[in-house]
């Protein structure tokens, strides 16, 4: 069975944010504003999301 899939965009910039914030974007793979990457969807990337959401969308693939 194929995993779920999701697509991480960020939509807005690190700059002003906390030290770990900018860590967990980065550990998402995103780099620059409107970069994206596609993840397989586990908790442990649900849970990074869900600390940054405010930084970035996420879309179903």
């Amino acid at each position: 069975m194929a995993q779920k899939q999701i697509k991480v965009t960020l939509v807005r910039s690190v700059i002003g944010t906390k030290e770990s914030h900018r860590a967990t974007v980065r550990g998402l793979g995103l780099g620059r504003v409107n970069s994206s990457r596609v993840l397989v969807d586990t908790p442990e990337v649900r849970g990074m999301i869900r600390k940054v959401d405010y930084l970035v969308t996420v879309s179903e693939v």
